[in-house]
């Protein structure tokens, strides 16, 4: 397994490489979760490179940049465990020389939930991924559906600016009792680890409500409310209840199907999560 830090080095491996190849962008401290879209880019690809990079334009003031968890070693092992070829370790000098000047905004997409909480952190989100994209030039990049607003805003970006990738969107990884796999879980005491999973539980029981018949998406959202503000720990910030690919608000469950988004603070720790209420009318078997 080669690794690289220069943007030289990155294009000059490159260069040499056959197709298909695929890509897994990550801010590190590696998880069974980011493991999982490897193996997934593995089994699909001649040849996979991963790039690790802690983005700092997409933390905002007081958001947890410094305290990131960052573990170089530990990740390089698992990768290499996994059989990658390449990993692309950037500095953010690199990435963002001085002068930069030059951000990638998606409209629309990007004004509700993670974009109303996070101010900018959508614009951050999409330079990386373009910048990363445009310096790989993978044939198929790999994306969770844990950060599920995260995955649309990527999605439209590659298509509105014409980009020859395509985005592989991966399911959600999950603990044994169902919370989301995420860097940020470390954060957690023992306490709060076990409460939050209740995030999940919450989700499942609007998912169960829903198959039982409920189509109304307040009805369905406040099942998911009801169930996480009796956990003392857990804090909510949004429930909704989305269409799946304009990401607004229901008021009715429509032939494009429905997906509940979670945010919800943790103690100090804030967590997000979703779940497929509704498949839309073509999936239904």
């Amino acid at each position: 397994m080669d690794v690289v830090e220069s943007l030289e080095a990155l294009r000059a491996w490159r260069a040499g490489v056959i197709s298909p190849l695929g890509f897994v962008p990550t801010m590190g401290a590696l998880h069974e979760g980011h493991l999982s879209l490897v193996r997934r880019a593995r089994g699909e690809c001649e040849r996979v490179v991963v790039s690790i990079f802690v983005n700092p334009a997409q933390f905002g003031p007081g958001e947890d940049l410094e305290r990131y968890p960052r573990n170089l070693s530990r990740d390089l092992a698992l990768l290499g465990g996994e059989g990658v070829d390449l990993v692309f370790t950037p500095t953010p000098a690199m990435v963002y020389p001085a002068g930069f000047a030059t951000w990638v905004t998606v409209e629309t997409l990007t004004e509700r939930w993670e974009g109303a909480a996070r101010p900018g952190h959508f614009r951050g989100v999409a330079t990386v991924v373009l910048k990363l994209l445009n310096l790989v030039q993978a044939d198929r990049a790999y994306f969770g559906e844990k950060d599920y607003q995260q995955l649309r805003v990527i999605e439209r970006m590659v298509r509105d600016l014409n980009v020859p990738t395509t985005i592989v969107p991966c399911p959600t990884v999950r603990e044994p009792d169902g919370l989301a796999m995420s860097s940020r879980n470390a954060y957690l005491d023992a306490a709060q680890r076990q409460a939050a999973a209740v995030i999940c539980r919450a989700l499942g029981a609007a998912r169960q409500a829903c198959e039982g018949g409920e189509r109304d998406p307040k009805t369905l959202a406040a099942v998911v409310e009801r169930m996480l503000a009796a956990e003392p720990l857990v804090r909510i910030d949004y429930v909704a209840v989305v269409d799946p690919v304009s990401l607004e608000p229901l008021t009715a469950i429509a032939e494009r199907g429905a997906v509940c988004c979670v945010a919800a603070w943790v103690g100090a720790v804030r967590l997000i999560d979703n779940l497929l209420l509704a498949a839309p009318a073509e999936d239904r078997g």
